[in-house]
């Protein structure tokens, strides 16, 4: 007999039933949220995985199509790899639910969330969110919960909580909140424009709704939840540490990590390694931990040199920001192009334009969103970090950069209507110490801004770190962490936004939560940082997008038309639109609606095609001059052609001022002349002349 339990949330009813199905799963919840279904599990492995110093934690998102009552497209008919936001979400569940494991544990551990039906009311995603921690919480895996997450969206300025989809996609904030029992663990936001305040008033309305799924969870926890399994611990030994601060001493290993160069810190790591290596070649004990205690033994020093002596390893004051760099054009022919260094940490961005049809098609399980205008792709090779390894292509950490540089920029991307292009950034990692995300943001503001994109406002990006003491109130917040910070601090806090407000955020932490004070003062840092950025640096090398696109970039006219006149624009089986694109060479493009996009380099023949469209879609009045092709020729007159499919005949009589017996005398095929329209014959056909046409001045 499985056990049902329910709980209301916001304004709907949350069911979870436990060992109804998956029982052999260390953990498992059959979680439904109004029609939404998702199968959430926690499965372990018995012993830890050898030869690795990190938590190998895997965490999956699977979107069925049969959820939306969907077969998938393409030639197997089944799914395939995951999608972007599958990826996406099953980020956003890993990172707050991470740092909750036991450090020292390395037993393989997935979560696996199977979206098996999907009610447009009820986003899947927070469903999965909310069964990986239940199925976690209950099984006999070690983990410090419960944590909860709640979404929140914006409706006409007011807030909603786990909004409907079409609410999420629409409205102007898109936040995520996850909170263990006391304080936020997780925050993952894209915004248009929100003012800090209000941001920060949203993400405590979040936190404390989750406080009441925590309730509900340690109720389960409770009544059905197993306990928790022994496990064989990885930490090092605290005898270690002891001996090896014999063989180098803490002022010796603080001299070695405190550097402004990354180069000269690691080759400090690499002797200083090599040293401990030596001392313990006889311990077969001990040697094999060598490389994770000094890990261990540089994050000891760097966070006390931070948290007791305020000391960063670069010298750097606690809220200044690494030497900062920006130019465009550095790439030549592309559409558009720019450079942000940041220390150690430089991006080169690429723009690419191109006609609406080639925007991104999206296969998912949300049916508003079919296609993507705006296109991020961030890029991180080995190079840029000095290491060496074949690229396969980008991962999980790739996808969520590029979808986060994305997010911070589409609040100022112009319309459709204002700029009819797809546009594709590609931020492309040249050297890596520290938050290239943010960089990549900087970055790929201004090279759309070089390649004559009409975004509405700078957007520029920064990441604040953090170092805690053994109390809420023993911390410090660091403003643009490198590397080294990110790696041996507890916070990695990115903000990006314009003057106005906040665009996007992305909140990673290694422990049990951040205090209030502690995420006011990360975005009131990080909101001073990025106006610096903006007006200091990026608005130096480009202040606002260019009028024109680039040299090299297509050019595109719009033309509206009658969308009961688009069928005489294609003609049958295509053969207008057809003969009007090899004319000219241009690309054209017709929605539903009769706007018209006509996409080529050359001016001349993008105003020639919307010459022919025109005409094509104008009903021929008394008085209108057109130019056109004579493409036949009879006994009684001529057939002028003036756009592909458009067709008028000129008498005999009116081809000139004199009598003529013969047309013959006066055109032959393919003369180009002008004509004006005389209105309609006696018999109801329109009439066109050449003689009557008014001489021009």
């Amino acid at each position: 007999m499985y056990q049902s339990y329910s709980m209301e949330l916001a304004g709907r009813t949350l069911t979870v039933d436990i060992n109804r199905v998956g029982k052999q799963a260390n953990g498992c919840a059959f979680m439904h949220y109004g029609d939404t279904t998702v199968l959430s599990t926690a499965t372990a492995s018995e012993k830890p995985r050898d030869g690795i110093d990190f938590f190998p934690l895997s965490v999956e998102f699977e979107e069925k199509s049969y959820a939306v009552g969907k077969i998938p497209g393409g030639f197997n008919k089944r799914e395939g790899k995951a999608s972007e936001n599958a990826i996406l979400t099953s980020r956003v569940i890993d990172r707050p639910m991470r740092p909750l494991f036991p450090k020292d544990y390395r037993n393989d551990v997935t979560l696996n969330n199977l979206v098996m039906s999907v009610d447009p009311e009820c986003r899947p995603e927070i469903v999965a969110m909310l069964g990986s921690a239940i199925a976690t919480c209950i099984s006999d895996i070690p983990f410090d919960g419960p944590c909860a997450m709640t979404q929140v969206g914006m409706k006409d300025g007011e807030f909603v909580i786990n909004p409907s989809q079409e609410v999420w996609d629409n409205g102007d904030l898109q936040l995520t909140v996850a909170s263990t029992r006391e304080k936020v663990i997780m925050i993952e936001a894209g915004a248009n424009e929100i003012p800090e305040d209000k941001m920060i008033e949203a993400i405590y309305m979040a936190h404390d709704i989750n406080q009441t799924i925590n309730d509900f969870i340690m109720k389960l926890v409770n009544e059905v939840g197993k306990p928790k399994h022994e496990y064989t611990s990885c930490a090092v030994p605290e005898e270690m540490f002891a001996a090896m601060r014999e063989i180098v001493t803490p002022d010796e290993m603080e001299v070695a990590v405190f550097s402004d160069d990354k180069q000269t810190r690691e080759e400090n790591i690499r002797k200083v390694t090599e040293k401990m290596e030596e001392a313990f070649a006889d311990n077969e004990e001990w040697l094999p931990l060598v490389g994770e205690a000094v890990y261990q033994y540089q994050k000891k020093t760097v966070r006390k040199m931070i948290l007791k002596d305020h000391k960063r390893p670069d010298g750097r004051a606690i809220n200044q920001i690494r030497p900062l760099a920006s130019e465009v054009d550095i790439i030549p022919r592309v559409h558009g192009s720019a450079m942000f260094t940041r220390g150690q940490t430089q991006i080169c961005d690429v723009v690419t334009l191109a006609p609406l049809s080639e925007v991104q098609k999206i296969d998912g399980l949300d049916e508003n969103i079919t296609t993507k205008r705006y296109m991020h792709h961030y890029n991180f090779p080995s190079y840029s970090v000095g290491e060496t390894k074949p690229s396969r292509g980008p991962g999980r950490r790739e996808i969520g950069h590029g979808a986060l540089a994305e997010k911070a920029l589409v609040p100022v991307l112009p319309s459709e209507e204002e700029f009819p292009y797809a546009i594709r950034a590609v931020s492309e990692t040249f050297e890596s110490n520290g938050s290239t995300s943010m960089a990549s943001t900087c970055a790929s503001c201004m090279a759309l801004m070089a390649a004559g994109v009409p975004i509405k406002k700078m957007v520029a990006g920064i990441s604040c770190g953090l170092v805690t003491g053994e109390t809420d109130d023993d911390y410090i917040v660091l403003t643009d962490i490198q590397g080294l910070e990110d790696f041996f601090g507890d916070m990695d806090f990115k903000v990006t936004g314009t003057h106005d407000g906040i665009t996007a955020i992305q909140m990673d932490i290694k422990i049990h939560g951040l205090t209030r004070p502690i995420v006011e003062e990360a975005i009131r840092r990080t909101r001073e940082a990025r106006l610096y950025i903006m007006d200091e640096v990026m608005s130096k090398a480009i202040a606002e997008p260019r009028k024109e696109v680039g040299q090299y970039a297509p050019k595109i006219l719009q033309v509206q038309i009658d969308p009961a006149k688009i069928g005489d624009v294609v003609g049958q089986k295509g053969k207008t639109i057809n003969e009007i694109i090899d004319r000219t060479g241009v690309k054209i493009d017709i929605n539903d609606e009769g706007a018209v996009s006509i996409c080529g380099t050359d001016k001349a023949m993008l105003e020639k095609a919307a010459d022919m469209i025109r005409i094509i879609t104008t009903d021929f009045e008394e008085g209108q001059i057109f130019t056109g092709k004579v493409v036949g020729i009879k006994e009684f007159g001529a057939f002028i052609e003036f756009a592909p499919g458009k067709e008028g005949m000129v008498h005999i009589s009116k081809i000139a001022k004199e009598r003529i017996e013969h047309v013959e005398d006066v055109l032959t095929l393919g003369d180009t002349v002008t004509c004006i329209c005389m209105g309609k014959d006696r018999m109801g056909r329109i009439s066109f002349s050449i003689k009557d046409v008014p001489a021009q001045n």
